[in-house]
């Protein structure tokens, strides 16, 4: 071996070896080249002090950095993409994988399309609101094999079903008014305030701490597609202070005439403008998702990529988590927000007004690594541990995350401790101390853990969030959830068929507005594409996250022990979240319908689209 700095046949090797066996398929042998791999013991995770060839690792790292290089962003101008020799490789790798993984929905969507099709015309097509669940009741068995979530098609008039939403299925946009530092948004009568909020006024409730907060305004000036239309929608929802329940108080459209609408008025009114605001809300969670999990964990991974050896253990927990990412942003490019794509197909906003809102978003906050932290982000929003007013007496998100982010927090903690024993250990770690250097400088990750990084949980707060973005926020938000819950019509359409009202009162059917046959059924079709429903058989699910075999056998016992006792949380979260039923008062964690898209079985450890 002391002759690898030269010999033509091993640089190829390694080569290879970056381009096409990095990272392992969940079950997925065809990305397993065993015969270019090195031995076990060469591929052994360790630290670069205590290498025996380091030799090797100082090379493998010059290779690297002349063939992972940052290149233009894509999807926006967020985060770095990929590009060189090994990155290109690198981005094919995975895009071949993607199309291997997403055949299955894609086979089947189409038959599935034509079912649901058939089935609306036997009905006699969308004659009043309730004739779009013909679109869902038992039409997507392969694609979306749980269907869409209990209660959304039955009590979907609900505002208890509104506005919880916000606080399971897309919880990002909601924030609390703090009584000294926010002013009031928008202005709404004090005699409708104090008919729904037990005599509360505006101002008592914002006093209080009982008031929220959640803004699309940032919509407005975006372009439109031509011959759809769309609103910007603000809204407040309030803590009620007899029941406690999280309620909507008034949605403003900041669009046409800019009307403000309230639970007091007209049914259809009210209809159209919970219709609006979701519309704005299914955009903003798309992207916002994007900006938030692709565009922050790709250029920390990169960033590792160029600073650390193979055998490095924080790079091979950082290989594990970003199976497949580098395929999203292109496919994205290619398929879904292309002109005349997929997204255009159906969205009230072109593509590029996507493409505008996830650079803004990322900048402003969804980018930045540590303010993004799950514990922070809800606390700084006042959604958990709040000072100012009081708890929520229902929080979906935060009761069913909670427990996964602390089973990612507990197995990091560990695998970081299995390798530093010692906390001196991380400033003599000089990959470790490159790759923090160069994740900030270089890969310009915003609001990164400044170098140098001596303390463990540090670290482990590090990779624990890279695991929360990849394995459960990213999915929060997409995958499942989008067509079981986040976009079933009528209640969450993509865009509407003609202006806004101008004036309240004046609308005697919602249909008018709203997508005719051809419409709806391209946008279930296409809102079940996000949907992964092999997980589980392949193990590339939740409670997989840690428990690979070319990665466990690269660790030692500590590590195992700790994957299995990970995977035995997660699926005991996972058996709650399936038992999950309707109480005595029709609702389930407080809500008029049953949340069961962040179940850890249907969800993927990995980033996905």
């Amino acid at each position: 071996m002391t002759s690898f700095l030269g010999h033509p046949l091993l640089l190829l090797t390694l080569l290879f070896h970056y381009a096409v066996a990095w990272p392992v398929a969940p079950s997925q042998t065809v990305l397993e080249p065993a015969t270019v791999l090195p031995s076990d013991d060469d591929y052994q995770f360790a630290l670069p002090m205590f290498d025996t060839r380091p030799w090797e690792r100082v090379y493998e790292i010059r290779l690297a950095r002349e063939g992972y290089l940052y290149g233009t962003p894509l999807l926006g101008n967020t985060s770095f993409f990929p590009t060189g020799v090994l990155g290109d490789a690198m981005v094919a790798r995975d895009r071949a994988a993607w199309f291997q993984d997403v055949a299955y929905v894609t086979n089947k969507v189409y038959p599935e399309l034509d079912k649901a099709g058939k089935a609306l015309m036997e009905a006699g097509g969308i004659q009043s609101l309730s004739s779009y669940s013909v679109i869902y009741e038992d039409q997507w068995a392969s694609t979306l094999p749980d269907g869409v979530s209990p209660g959304v098609l039955t009590n979907w008039t609900q505002n208890l079903l509104f506005s919880m939403e916000r606080l399971s299925i897309n919880p990002y946009v909601v924030r609390r008014l703090h009584p000294r530092e926010d002013p009031l948004p928008f202005a709404v009568d004090n005699r409708v305030v104090r008919h729904l909020a037990n005599g509360r006024t505006l101002e008592t409730l914002h006093r209080d701490g009982h008031l929220f907060f959640a803004n699309h305004s940032y919509q407005a000036p975006y372009p439109k597609t031509p011959g759809r239309w769309t609103a910007a929608c603000t809204a407040y929802f309030f803590i009620h202070p007899h029941s406690g329940e999280f309620l909507p108080l008034a949605i403003k459209t900041n669009m046409g005439s800019d009307l403000t609408y309230t639970p007091m008025d007209d049914t259809n009114d009210w209809l159209f403008a919970k219709m609006a605001f979701n519309m704005n809300d299914l955009f903003h969670s798309q992207l916002y998702h994007l900006a938030n999990t692709h565009d922050v964990a790709e250029p920390v991974h990169q960033a590792a990529l160029r600073t650390m050896s193979a055998r490095h253990p924080v790079r091979g927990y950082l290989d594990r988590l970003m199976y497949q990412a580098y395929a999203v942003r292109p496919i994205g490019v290619e398929f879904l927000f292309n002109d005349g794509g997929f997204y255009d197909s159906s969205f009230a906003l072109p593509n590029w007004s996507g493409m505008r809102y996830a650079t803004e978003a990322y900048w402003e906050h969804a980018g930045h690594f540590r303010a993004t932290n799950f514990y922070r982000d809800l606390a700084d929003r006042g959604l958990v541990d709040c000072t100012y007013g009081p708890n929520l007496t229902s929080f979906p998100f935060y009761d069913t995350v909670a427990p996964m982010v602390a089973a990612i927090e507990e197995f990091t903690r560990v695998f970081v401790e299995s390798y530093y024993p010692e906390e001196r250990l991380l400033g003599e770690d000089h990959e470790l101390q490159a790759w923090i250097v160069e994740a900030t400088e270089e890969a310009e990750v915003i609001d990164f853990f400044p170098a140098p990084l001596l303390k463990r949980e540090d670290l482990v707060s590090i990779l624990s969030h890279i695991g929360f973005l990849s394995g459960i926020a990213h999915h929060a938000l997409n995958g499942a959830t989008v067509g079981e819950s986040m976009g079933v019509l009528p209640l969450h359409p993509s865009s509407f068929n003609q202006p806004l009202p101008t004036t309240k009162g004046s609308i005697d059917s919602l249909l008018p507005w709203l997508h005719n046959e051809t419409e709806a059924l391209k946008q279930a079709s296409l809102l079940v594409r996000f949907n992964r429903p092999l997980l589980d058989e392949q193990e590339g699910n939740l409670p997989q996250m840690f428990s690979g075999s070319s990665f466990l056998a690269q660790t030692g016992s500590a590590v195992h022990h700790a994957a299995t006792r990970f995977r035995e949380k997660l699926l005991a979260i996972s058996d709650e979240i399936r038992g999950r039923k309707f109480d005595e008062h029709g609702l389930s964690q407080g809500m008029p319908f049953i949340w069961r898209s962040i179940d850890p079985r249907k969800i993927p450890y990995y980033l996905c689209v």
